[in-house]
């Protein structure tokens, strides 16, 4: 701390002795601007000067085109300048040459503009302009065929669209090449014309701000930007086929189709379902058609004062039975918990989806283990739960149940009438309804054309 306050006191101290310096040196005056003193008239003009003055001066003005029309006079030294010129610059500039010959004394400014009709309206420099157009019209016409040539190359190189779809992966690249050869040679066609016409300038402009018009409209359609390159990525990676049944985030159903905007699905109740190809890009995919086999699981609770080893392996054996159920990977039995008032037992499943419909070997797998667990003794408990109405110190009563159950018995519930026989229990197969209406959505060859799907390249 002391060291930086010694060097702020030296600064000070520097700085102070500076100022005092300064203030003691003399202060120099500044020297005089030297003066243009006004020429002198002569008394007694020169033989002949008048008109040496008149002939320069008209001289002057015959080499200058926009001064052709202005008339000189000039009497002991004074210059009066008349007649009439296409614009005011060009009577400004007579009067600067006409001032700046010797010997003049002052100048009589009486040119006119002239606006008749034979001079154009007085156009003056636009006149000029037009003039030069029409002389450089050949020049022109030459730099907009050459644009017109380099376009329509482009245009024909980007119809080749058979050699761009064996180029690329699938249509929707097909198209996006063609696009762009499109755009670039059509762009370098105004460039070839712009540089002929010597008009480098002006497209360094167009350019800088057409870079400034699409970074406002990149950040202003950020979202569709985006759509468009997950649609590019998805039908490059192709995550799913047609009609494979997957689930989006939270949304499932059968792909109908990848389109350049969106993914469309056919929910499992039929209906229409777009996703953007932004959120399908991001999202994660769950594909059911991809592995056929596919396994089930449910849970199944039995009394707590039974043999849960002995239930697993006869629902094990039981699921083993079933025809749609596959061998390998084998059917499996898990104790998963103890409840209050029962062992839950869980069984799994193997099937073909191919060969058999998921919901439908599930629903047909539950009754038959069940059915077999309780043909077998084992005991499939409903929640007991025990009131009691007795003071808290009270013991409980032992066997109150049975003595309450021998002074009032229980009036005898009927067996269940057995199940009518049903064809349609057996039946496993897969159920196509949905699989069906996609494939006649996919019929539609208007629609089908803007499929972004290839069945020819791997699925990722």
């Amino acid at each position: 701390m002391c060291i930086y306050l010694r060097h702020l006191l030296a600064a000070f101290l520097l700085f102070w002795a500076g100022a005092a310096h300064a203030a003691l040196l003399p202060v120099e005056a500044p020297e005089p601007q030297p003066t243009m003193a006004p020429s002198e008239i002569e008394a007694e003009p020169e033989s002949g000067q008048d008109e040496r003055i008149s002939d320069r001066i008209a001289g002057i003005f015959a080499e200058v085109p926009s001064l052709t029309g202005v008339t000189v006079g000039v009497e002991e030294g004074v210059v009066t300048l008349a007649g009439t010129v296409e614009d005011a610059d060009a009577a400004d500039r007579a009067v600067a040459i006409a001032e700046r010959v010797s010997g003049v004394v002052t100048i009589e400014n009486n040119i006119e503009r002239d606006v008749s009709v034979d001079s154009g309206f007085g156009l003056g420099p636009l006149g000029d302009k037009i003039a030069t157009f029409t002389r450089n019209l050949p020049l022109f016409g030459a730099a907009l065929l050459a644009a017109l040539l380099i376009s329509a190359f482009g245009y024909a190189l980007a119809a080749l669209t058979g050699l761009w779809r064996r180029i690329t992966p699938n249509v929707f690249l097909a198209e996006l090449i063609a696009s762009a050869i499109r755009f670039i040679f059509v762009i370098f066609g105004i460039v070839i014309a712009l540089d002929m016409v010597g008009a480098g300038t002006l497209l360094g402009a167009v350019l800088g701000g057409a870079g400034v018009i699409g970074i406002a409209l990149g950040f202003a359609m950020r979202d569709t930007v985006e759509n468009y390159v997950a649609s590019l990525m998805l039908s490059v990676r192709q995550p799913f086929r047609a009609n494979d049944w997957v689930v989006i985030d939270q949304h499932e159903g059968r792909v109908i189709r990848l389109t350049s905007r969106a993914t469309i699905l056919m929910t499992l109740d039929g209906n229409h379902l777009r996703i953007p190809n932004a959120q399908v890009f991001k999202a994660v995919i769950l594909n059911y058609t991809r592995n056929p086999q596919r396994r089930f699981d449910f849970e199944i609770g039995i009394d707590a004062d039974d043999d849960p080893t002995a239930a697993r392996h006869l629902g094990v054996d039981v699921l083993r039975s079933l025809d749609f159920v596959l061998d390998d990977p084998e059917p499996q039995g898990r104790v998963v918990a103890v409840g209050d008032s029962n062992i839950v037992l869980s069984f799994l499943g193997w099937i073909d989806q191919e060969k058999t419909d998921w919901y439908k070997a599930k629903s047909r797998a539950i009754p038959a283990v069940k059915d077999a667990l309780e043909q077998a003794g084992f005991a499939i408990p409903e929640p007991i739960y025990r009131l009691r109405f007795d003071p808290r110190s009270a013991p409980l009563p032992t066997g109150s149940a049975e003595l309450t159950t021998a002074a009032s018995p229980a009036a005898p519930v009927p067996a269940p009438p057995p199940p009518a026989p049903d064809s349609t229990e057996a039946d496993v197969a897969p159920a196509d309804e949905i699989a069906r209406m996609v494939e006649e959505e996919r019929a539609d060859t208007k629609a089908a054309e803007a499929d972004l799907l290839d069945p020819d390249r791997p699925v990722e």
